[in-house]
C-alpha cells in the first residue's frame, strides 16, 4: 500500500475517478491500545465492523488478543491471519454444520446463545464424533436483551432471552459449559455511560434469580465513537461506571469482564476520498454512495465529517445533500454536509470517519464499487483518542485509573 500524508496529497498525485479509501494505521493502533490499557477486563474485537485483515493485524500487535466473529467466514478470517488469537463465536445463532467446524477445526471454545434450542444445538454439535460425550470444555455465554435507549442505533429487538426466560436459561447452560458467562449489547453509538447502567442492572436480577455460579459478563460493544453533532462522554467515564457495577454483581470471585468494542476501535481508521461528478443545486453527485461506504448516510442519515481538498475553493460553508453513482433513488444521503459554497464538478472532498462499518457495507452493485487502497500519516478528522477528550474527575464516578 502506498504511503501519503495527507488527504490532499493523495487528491493531486492520483486524480482518481473512483473512490479512494485512506488507512491510518497509527489511529487504530492508538484506539487499540486505550481500550486494553484501561478498560478494566479484557477486550474483544467485534469483527463485524470492519474484517480488513489488515486492520485485524493491527489491532492483534496492539494488544488485542480476543476477538468476536458472528459467523464461520469471520472465523475462517481472523484465524488465517491470527493462528494464535482467541476467536468467540457471539451470534447467538449458529448453524450446527459452524458450530462443529469452529470448535473442531478452528479451536473456538466460547459460544453465545439465547434459547434453549441454541444451548441444545451447540452442545449436540460440539459432541465427541466417537464417543457422543458432551465436550468438557464449552465457554457458553447467555445473552440477555437490554434496552437501546441510549443508543443511536437500537439492536434491543432481535437477540437477547427477556428476564423472565433468563434464570431457567442459565441454569440449564451452567449443567452443560465448564465456565458461563452471561453478555448482552446496549445498542451502537450509546450516548451516555448509563446504558450499562441499566444493563448491568439487569444482569445483576437475572443472576440473583438463577443463584448459578457466574464467571464472565460481557458488556457487549454500543461504545461510541466521534461524529458532527454526536460528541459523546470520555470513554473513561464508561469503563469507570461499568468496573463500579461490575465489582458489585453477586458472580465469582475471579469472574472476568468482557467488553466488544466494534465502532470504538476502527471508526478513525478509515476515510475516503471522493469525487464530485455533478452539481444541481445544493445537491452533489459523487462517485460513492448508499451501496458503498456511505451506507449509514443513507439507511439511518448518518452525518460524517468531510472536508473540502481544492485550493481555490473561497465560499463560505453551505449544506449539501449527495447522490452516489447508481441508478437507484435511494442512492441518496440528506445530510446535511457542510461544505464550500462554490464546490463544483471535478472537485475532491474528503468523508472521515469510514473505518466503523464503512469499508465493510461496500458492494458492487451497479458495476460501482472499485476502491483503491492507501495509507496515509496524518490524523483523522476527529478522534477520541488524541488527548482533546480527557476525563474530568467527578464524586459518583470510581477513578479507576
Amino acid at each position: 500500500m502506498h504511503i501519503y500524508p495527507d488527504a490532499k496529497t493523495v487528491a493531486r498525485a492520483l486524480k482518481p475517478d473512483e473512490p479512494v479509501i485512506l488507512n491510518r494505521p497509527q489511529a487504530a493502533t492508538r484506539a487499540a491500545r486505550f481500550f486494553v490499557e484501561k478498560f478494566p477486563g479484557k477486550v474483544l474485537y467485534a469483527v463485524k465492523a470492519n474484517p480488513a485483515p489488515d486492520l485485524i493485524e493491527i489491532l492483534w500487535n496492539a494488544g488485542v488478543t480476543h476477538y468476536d466473529v458472528a459467523s464461520i467466514a469471520e472465523v475462517r478470517l481472523v484465524r488465517a491471519s491470527l493462528p494464535e488469537a482467541t476467536l468467540c463465536f457471539m451470534h447467538p445463532i449458529k448453524t450446527p454444520s459452524a458450530i462443529r467446524e469452529a470448535y473442531f477445526k478452528h479451536g473456538v471454545k466460547t459460544f453465545s446463545l439465547d434459547s434453549i434450542e441454541e444451548l441444545e444445538k451447540i452442545v449436540d454439535a460440539c459432541r465427541d464424533p466417537e464417543t457422543g460425550e458432551e465436550a468438557g470444555d464449552l465457554r457458553l455465554c447467555v445473552r440477555l436483551r437490554v434496552s437501546s435507549e441510549y443508543s443511536e442505533l437500537s439492536l434491543a429487538s432481535k437477540f437477547g432471552c427477556d428476564l423472565t426466560e433468563a434464570p431457567g436459561l442459565l441454569q440449564q447452560t451452567r449443567q452443560h459449559c465448564d465456565w458461563l458467562g452471561v453478555c448482552f449489547h446496549v445498542g451502537s453509538q450509546a450516548m451516555t455511560p448509563f446504558a450499562f447502567v441499566q444493563a448491568l442492572d439487569r444482569t445483576r436480577a437475572a443472576i440473583a434469580e438463577a443463584s448459578v455460579v457466574i464467571d464472565m459478563i460481557d458488556v457487549g460493544g454500543g461504545f461510541p465513537s466521534i461524529y458532527p453533532d454526536m460528541e459523546p462522554p470520555p470513554l473513561e467515564d464508561y469503563f469507570a461506571i461499568i468496573a463500579q457495577h461490575f465489582e458489585a454483581l453477586p458472580i465469582a470471585y475471579n469472574a472476568e469482564l468482557w467488553c466488544e468494542p466494534g465502532r470504538a476501535l476502527c471508526a478513525e481508521y478509515s476515510s475516503m476520498i471522493v469525487k464530485v461528478e455533478k452539481r444541481r443545486g445544493n445537491e452533489l453527485y459523487i462517485n460513492d454512495g448508499a451501496y458503498g461506504a456511505l451506507y449509514d448516510a443513507a439507511h439511518v442519515a448518518w452525518r460524517f465529517p468531510v472536508n473540502a481538498l481544492e485550493d481555490d475553493l473561497r465560499d463560505p460553508l453551505e449544506d449539501f445533500a449527495f447522490y452516489g453513482p447508481t441508478c437507484d433513488d435511494a442512492d441518496y444521503m440528506a445530510g446535511p454536509f457542510a461544505l464550500p459554497g462554490d464546490i463544483q464538478a471535478g472537485d475532491y472532498f474528503e468523508i472521515g470517519m469510514l473505518g466503523a462499518y464503512g469499508a465493510a457495507m461496500k458492494t458492487g452493485f451497479n458495476g460501482f464499487g472499485d476502491a483503491e487502497q492507501v495509507i496515509v500519516t496524518d490524523e483523522p478528522m476527529l478522534s477520541l483518542f488524541n488527548g482533546t477528550h480527557v476525563r474530568e474527575p467527578t464524586d459518583n464516578v470510581v477513578n479507576l485509573r
